[in-house]
């Protein structure tokens, strides 16, 4: 596969750091994100598809995509807007979108908004606790989450996090009153070093799982829309959202290998089945 050529594009508040692997002209370019996972969680993905143009990037404010100005939370129509500059800038609409986790949520914000500029999407385990019968104490566990961030620093939040997200079931109205679970045991910081500029959890996490996508408009477009979930990824809360999502727009979730980081390679030392996602990728891209 051609190695990635890296630019940047400047937009309002933030300059967006993006690869391009192959030639625009090789239509339709397959667009690869997350949020908050940058174009890092990618390469071993975009190796399995050497003959589409692959694009990859980092959200704002998160690994080589520097934020200006006042950093404030982000909303997934804040990056729909980046990603429709993202497109428009390479002039490579109407693209195909695989979209995971928090990507996800923007992508489907974008498809929403822009549908002119896709072509398919694939939407991976959005993480919309909104949408879910249990909102109440699933966005009540997150608001704990952050708000244990703001007050205890990053490794007590993930911690959380972690718990939080490998949960199977409906969350129950008392979670946040269970015990914290202990940084150390997932080799997080136990102490405080004082910053509060993390990407998840400060920048993404609230305004991700609070987001409630405009049916409506996306009804519109969901011949082009594919909800993906993953075969080990049970009734954990973003496999449920994307269930969710699914069924309020009468389409089947196609199951994918592994869970939610199924496409990983060794990235971020979380192998999934990446193969074998990219096999179920391919099919449902046609």
């Amino acid at each position: 596969m051609p190695e990635p050529v890296t630019q940047t594009l400047d937009v309002p508040g933030a300059t967006l750091t993006y690869d391009v692997r192959g030639d625009l002209a090789n239509r339709p370019v397959l667009l690869m994100i997350g949020s908050p996972m940058g174009a890092s969680g990618f390469p071993t993905l975009a190796s399995h598809f050497a003959d589409r143009t692959v694009v990859t990037y980092d959200p704002r404010g998160v690994e080589r995509s520097v934020r200006t100005g006042e950093i404030t939370e982000l909303s997934p129509d804040d990056h729909a807007a980046d990603l429709a500059a993202l497109i428009e800038h390479l002039d490579a609409g109407p693209v195909d979108i695989f979209a995971s986790s928090g990507g996800a949520v923007n992508a489907l914000a974008l498809t929403a908004k822009r549908p002119d500029l896709i072509n398919t999407l694939v939407a991976h385990e959005p993480p919309l606790a909104a949408i879910l019968p249990d909102s109440e104490a699933a966005l009540a566990a997150v608001a704990d989450m952050y708000a244990t961030y703001q007050r205890d620093g990053m490794g007590a939040g993930m911690a959380k996090f972690i718990a939080f997200v490998g949960y199977d079931g409906e969350v129950p109205a008392d979670y946040t009153q269970q015990p914290a679970p202990d940084p150390a045991m997932f080799g997080l910081p136990t102490e405080d070093d004082g910053s509060r500029n993390d990407a998840l959890l400060g920048q993404n996490l609230r305004g991700c799982t609070s987001y409630r996508p405009d049916f409506d408009a996306l009804a519109k477009a969901k011949e082009r829309i594919v909800i993906g979930v993953g075969e080990e990824s049970a009734n954990q809360m973003a496999a449920r959202g994307g269930k969710a999502v699914a069924e309020k727009l009468g389409l089947d979730p196609v199951v994918f290998p592994s869970g939610h980081g199924g496409f990983l390679g060794n990235e971020y030392g979380q192998p999934g089945k990446p193969e074998e996602f990219a096999t179920t990728l391919r099919q449902v891209l046609g």
